[in-house]
């Protein structure tokens, strides 16, 4: 064999014998089973992740809103945080019923809106998002409405609600069709829909429906609910938390794959009971006539997110020792269980290794946090 053919090969053993130790490890330690069911992967986790604490560290870098910030730091009440590709940081105001924004190194910039009537203005807004094209997208439910503004502030349109009951969380794709869901509400029962709807709000398909009890003096604490993302691809990834069970659909909404994990149901408390008897009634506790549905353990999950690289985030019901904060499970984009987190608050943005937070560091004020992600795999 000549000289040049050996330099090749040994070039490309260097990069190769890495590669292989590595995948060869993360097989080992791969024990989830995946099989094709009618057409549908099906990935079934075991109930411990892949991998251990090693696999991600998460540090606060950056702190917006503490007491005794200025003006433009202050928030009344936060509903929302969206980050754009810049890293530039949009805190939603529900009470204030604006936006203000601020650059990657937490310095203010701008403020979009205002309360009112008029074009661009908002009474009560309580989601944010960033679509794929770079719009603000604001669901204004006191004045339903669905705002979208340019990322410099400029008001862009205004599609009415007035005919959509309960309209939440929605989300924009690539082609800016909308993820979202809505309620119809009757005597004895609200019934919601998981639905897809083209630029305009007509619906172009339902993903998933439920309902509640709505009968009278009939209290269902901590019924099972539907949360949603919109992956890449534009892909669906919604999951209903009466089971451990996320669902991925394809942007036209055809099932493509389920994800599965093994769990063990969280025990609710007692304290829980007293706490939500407290809010519900005040001191004066449950009256006669009231029926409250007291569950003996909470649902298998309590939120989820996706971020930039496909990485889904699930938020748990399972506290840490000392019952600050909740543990997040982490599944990559082919649904295998990869790690577990422990977070203060629920992410409510996770982009190019950045997560972002709402938090309560004093009672009445608000921060907005962020926290630096290294995965460790």
């Amino acid at each position: 064999m000549k000289n040049d053919q050996w330099m090749v090969l040994a070039i490309a053993a260097i990069f190769f014998f890495p590669c292989f130790v590595s995948c060869k490890k993360e097989n080992a330690l791969w024990k989830a089973k995946t099989t094709e069911e009618n057409g549908v992967i099906v990935v079934r986790n075991p109930a411990k992740p892949m991998l251990g604490k090693d696999a991600c560290f998460v540090e606060e870098d950056l702190s917006i809103g503490s007491p005794g910030s200025e003006e433009e730091q202050a928030f009344s009440e936060i509903a929302g945080v969206a980050v754009d590709r810049e890293e530039n940081i949009y805190v939603l105001d529900s009470k204030e019923a604006h936006i203000q924004v601020f650059n990657k190194a937490g310095i203010y910039l701008r403020t979009i809106g205002k309360k009112g009537q008029g074009p661009g203005e908002m009474q009560r807004p309580i989601n944010i998002s960033i679509t794929p094209g770079n719009e603000i997208l604001v669901n204004d439910r006191g004045a339903r409405f669905l705002h979208f503004f340019a990322l410099g502030g400029e008001h862009q349109r205004s599609i009415s609600l007035a005919r959509i009951q309960s309209f939440s969380r929605p989300l924009a794709d690539s082609g800016n069709n909308i993820l979202a869901r809505f309620g119809t509400f009757m005597p004895d029962r609200v019934s919601f829909v998981l639905a897809k709807f083209d630029p305009r709000l007509k619906q172009l398909f339902p993903v998933f429906s439920y309902d509640y009890d709505n009968s009278p003096n009939i209290y269902d604490v901590f019924p099972p609910d539907c949360f949603w993302a919109v992956g890449r691809d534009d892909n669906i990834i919604w999951g209903y938390s009466d089971k451990y069970e996320l669902n991925i659909l394809n942007k036209d909404g055809r099932l493509v794959r389920r994800i599965i994990r093994d769990y063990a149901p969280v025990k609710t408390t007692d304290d829980e009971k007293k706490d939500w008897i407290k809010f519900a009634f005040g001191n004066e506790g449950v009256p006669p006539e009231a029926k409250v549905k007291w569950p003996s353990y909470h649902n298998a999950f309590r939120s989820l997110i996706v971020d930039d690289s496909g990485r889904i985030i699930v938020e748990t019901y399972e506290k840490a020792a000392d019952e600050r904060g909740f543990y997040y499970d982490v599944f990559d984009p082919e649904g295998r269980y990869l790690a577990r987190i422990l977070l203060n608050a629920a992410p409510r943005s996770i982009t190019k290794d950045k997560l972002y937070t709402i938090e309560e560091v004093e009672k009445g004020y608000q921060e907005v946090k962020r926290y630096s992600v290294a995965w460790g795999y």
